[in-house]
């Protein structure tokens, strides 16, 4: 569906920037995520994607994004449960295109049902299904979002969780050695700034991409959880 088509039947809301019909249908725990914030975003301005897919993982709630790539509407299908992604547009080719540039048009719950579902005639075509945790790190990686998501953002201290699994993930370089230090040390965002190969902006999307795959433990109370005035918004 090209863009024009598709704000021909929505009705923005002046305060979500998405339609304020589906927004109000989305589960009262999601909404919250994505309303508590509202205060820190520029004024006008709806919900991110990364922080959609964050409330959606989180709360472990399938929703259907509508995303826009130039003039096209890209609809992503999230099954947080069962760690899968449903798009009409193979995950190959819709990771080639300018993560960056997409902005979310709408969110709502989702229509589909995951594989396996009672409901048959609501699954969707097995082709068209991916892992969900491959685009959950490269959005991290190479999308809009620049700073920490709110959830783990401030004074705090970093370290991977025990047993994740990070396999099938594009990790290489610098990415590989940092991962494996997190496995074995705790630090905070401005220790992890100072890394080989790494600066503010690389950090900040690695520990948002560690946390979207339910990797990382985040923690107020250790003696590293400060970033010296380098939480959200810092320098």
């Amino acid at each position: 569906m090209r863009v024009s088509e598709f704000r021909r039947h929505a009705e923005p809301d002046s305060t979500a920037g998405v339609p304020s019909s589906l927004m109000a249908s989305l589960s009262p725990s999601v909404m919250q995520d994505l309303l508590r914030f509202e205060h820190q975003r520029r004024p006008g301005a709806g919900p991110e994607v990364l922080e959609v897919l964050a409330a959606c993982v989180r709360h472990a709630r399938s929703l259907l994004i509508h995303l826009q790539d130039g003039t096209r509407v890209i609809p992503l299908t999230v099954f947080p449960v069962e760690h899968l992604v449903h798009s009409p547009l193979p995950m190959a080719e819709f990771l080639r295109c300018e993560l960056a540039e997409l902005q979310l048009l709408q969110v709502e719950p989702a229509l589909l049902r995951p594989p396996g579902d009672s409901q048959r005639l609501l699954v969707g075509d097995a082709g068209r299904h991916a892992p969900l945790g491959p685009l959950l790190w490269e959005l991290a990686l190479r999308g809009a979002r620049e700073e920490l998501l709110p959830q783990i953002a401030g004074q705090s201290a970093y370290r991977i969780a025990p047993g994740v699994n990070l396999r099938g993930l594009a990790l290489t370089g610098s990415m590989v050695q940092a991962i494996r230090r997190l496995k074995r040390t705790t630090a905070n965002l401005r220790e992890i700034a100072e890394w080989p190969g790494f600066d503010r902006a690389r950090a900040v999307r690695m520990l948002n991409g560690l946390y979207l795959q339910a990797g990382l433990m985040v923690s107020r109370s250790h003696p590293a959880a400060t970033n010296e005035g380098w939480s959200n918004g810092g320098q």
